[in-house]
C-alpha cells in the first residue's frame, strides 16, 4: 500500500474544490495532500484510516482532515462483488489552509476556526446534533462563488465551536509526519498498515526502515513515546472494534483476522487499550444503537 501523493492544483482560481462522488467503491488509494478535506459520508460503509487510526465509517459521518495527514476510505467486501449494486457517494471540500488570505484566521474574530484548523492535523470526527451542517455541506455548491465561500466559512465556525469531536490519529504519528528526513518512517507505516493482519515483527519492519533492529526499536520509542509492539497492538484493537461493531464474526474469528495470534493475548491487549473487553465493548455498542 504505497502512500500517494495527490496534486490538487486543479483548485486553480477557486479557494475551494467542492466534489461529490458517486462510485461502486471508494478507490483503495492510501495518500494525502497540502489541502486540508473536510468530508460527509453519504452513502456506503467500510474501514476508515486516518493516520494510525483505524475505524469504521458509516453513511453521516462528517471528518475533517488536516493537510499531509495520510487517509484512504476502505469499503467492505460486498462493494467489490461482481454484481454489487451498492454505491459509495461522499462529499469532500478541499481547501488551502491560507485560502481567505495569509494571517486571515490570526485575527481574534477567527481564532476558534484558526483552532479547528490545527486540530485538523490528527483528523477529527464530529458527532451529536449535525444536521443543520450537513444541510449546508450538501447545498454548498449550489450556490454562486461569494455566497459560497460565506457558507463554508459558517460551515467552519460552526464544527470549531461543535464540542462533541474526538480527534483521530496520534500525536506519535503527526510527529514523525512533521520530522523532515523522516521518509524511513513513512514506509514504516505504510507497511504496518498493509500487513498489520500478518505475524510482523520488530526485525520486519526495522528492515523496511534500513536500520538495525536495537536502534529502530529506540528510535520508534522516542517518536511515538510507545514501542513499536504497543502501536502494533493499537493499530489491530482499532481494526477489530470495526468487526466487533459489525457483527459479522465471533470474537475468537475476530482475534486471529485482526492479527492476533491467541484468544488471552486478544483479550489482554483490547482491554488495555479500550478499558473494556470485546464482550462489554459489544454489549456497550449493542446500547448505543437501541
Amino acid at each position: 500500500m504505497k502512500l500517494h501523493l495527490l496534486n490538487r492544483s486543479s483548485l486553480g482560481n477557486n479557494s475551494l474544490l467542492i466534489g461529490k462522488k458517486s462510485f461502486p467503491h471508494f478507490l483503495k488509494v492510501w495518500h494525502y495532500h497540502p489541502e486540508l478535506e473536510l468530508v460527509i459520508i453519504l452513502e456506503s460503509n467500510g474501514t476508515r484510516f486516518i493516520g494510525d487510526n483505524i475505524e469504521p465509517f458509516s453513511k453521516g459521518d462528517i471528518i475533517l482532515i488536516g493537510k499531509n495527514l495520510p487517509h484512504m476510505w476502505l469499503n467492505d467486501k460486498e462493494y467489490f462483488e461482481k454484481d454489487s449494486m451498492l454505491k459509495a457517494k461522499a462529499i469532500s471540500i478541499h481547501f488551502n489552509e491560507h485560502f481567505a488570505g495569509e494571517g486571515f484566521f490570526n485575527m481574534p474574530e477567527m481564532k476558534s476556526i484558526k483552532e479547528l484548523i490545527n486540530r485538523a492535523k490528527y483528523g477529527i470526527k464530529f458527532s451529536g446534533e449535525l444536521k443543520s451542517v450537513s444541510k449546508w455541506i450538501k447545498s454548498i455548491n449550489n450556490l454562486g462563488g461569494f455566497d459560497k465561500t460565506i457558507k463554508f466559512f459558517k460551515i467552519l465556525h460552526f464544527l470549531s465551536e461543535h464540542k462533541d469531536y474526538r480527534l483521530l490519529s496520534s500525536s506519535g504519528f503527526i510527529n514523525s509526519f512533521e520530522i523532515s528526513g523522516k521518509k524511513n518512517l513513512e514506509n514504516v507505516y505504510e507497511y504496518i498498515i498493509k500487513n498489520f493482519r500478518e505475524n510482523i515483527t520488530l526485525n520486519d519492519v526495522a528492515e523496511v526502515a534500513c536500520m538495525n533492529p536495537s536502534a529502530f526499536s529506540r528510535f520508534f520509542k522516542r517518536v511515538n513515546r510507545k514501542t513499536f509492539s504497543e502501536y502494533l497492538n493499537e493499530v489491530r484493537v482499532g481494526y477489530s472494534c470495526k468487526l466487533l461493531m459489525e457483527a459479522k464474526s465471533n470474537i475468537s474469528e475476530i482475534c486471529f483476522e485482526s492479527g492476533f495470534n491467541n484468544i488471552s493475548n486478544f483479550n489482554r491487549q483490547f482491554k488495555k487499550t479500550m478499558k473494556y473487553s470485546p464482550t462489554e465493548y459489544i454489549k456497550m455498542h449493542s446500547k448505543s444503537e437501541m
